[in-house]
């Protein structure tokens, strides 16, 4: 079987209870993870590891890269460079902005640069985009207004508003994460899947303060199931 998880944000427990206990794979299944595998959640370097033992232990996973990874990214990049300065530059403030202390903290460091090269090696080879047989899997979404969306890899990292043109898709639909939607209108999208092009998966799962929110979900492709996890690590 195919399951594809949008954004994990750092929560193990969850994770690792949907994969084990809803999803049960084997060698013969396949997984697609959408990006945001860290910041906010307690456990982001668990989650990276925890990934891999799947890869290599269990099935076959294909990781795309979410702006919470390029953010982190990013912020290690400028900390290499500016370390002489002593103080926290802009790209680790914005990182920081949207969860990136719970990363630090989860591999036990203070700054950026310190977190483990094999770590954010593993970031930079995650992919911008998966094609499936009726689907184009990304992040956040796709820039349209260009001849090639497939060109722009920043869109699919970051974009929030996306209209489809079936003709640069070839007549694929989208999955993508990024932004939370109510668990309630993700099935009723799924549902009445002709009257959308796209199926957005993530249901905050560190939203736990509101109702239809907070869950990790994984979807079937082939089958159209939707499955929820209610988050477990708070």
């Amino acid at each position: 079987m195919r399951w594809i998880i949008p954004d994990i944000h750092g929560y193990l427990r969850t994770f690792q209870y949907l994969v084990e206990k809803q999803l049960q794979p084997g060698s013969d299944d396949t997984l697609y993870l959408l990006g945001d595998y860290i910041d906010r959640g307690p456990d982001s370097k668990g989650v990276i590891d925890y990934i891999q033992r799947i890869q290599h232990e269990i099935c076959a996973v294909y990781c795309l890269k979410g702006n919470h990874e390029d953010l982190c990214i990013k912020a290690y990049e400028a900390d290499q460079k500016r370390l002489f300065l002593g103080k926290k530059h802009q790209e680790q403030k914005d990182w920081e902005a949207v969860g990136g202390k719970t990363t630090l903290e989860s591999f036990g460091v203070a700054h950026p640069h310190e977190l483990p090269a094999e770590y954010i090696e593993w970031m930079r080879k995650c992919l911008p985009y998966i094609e499936l047989e009726k689907y184009i899997l990304v992040h956040a979404g796709m820039n349209f207004s260009i001849e090639n969306p497939f060109e722009d890899t920043v869109s699919m990292l970051w974009t929030r508003r996306f209209k489809v043109d079936y003709a640069k898709t070839k007549g694929k639909k989208i999955i993508h994460g990024h932004i939370p939607v109510d668990y309630s209108f993700m099935h009723h999208v799924i549902e009445n899947g002709d009257n959308y092009d796209f199926i957005a998966l993530d249901n905050g799962v560190f939203v736990t303060d509101q109702s239809g929110m907070g869950n990790l979900t994984a979807f079937n492709p082939d089958t159209g199931q939707l499955l929820a996890q209610t988050n477990l690590d708070e």
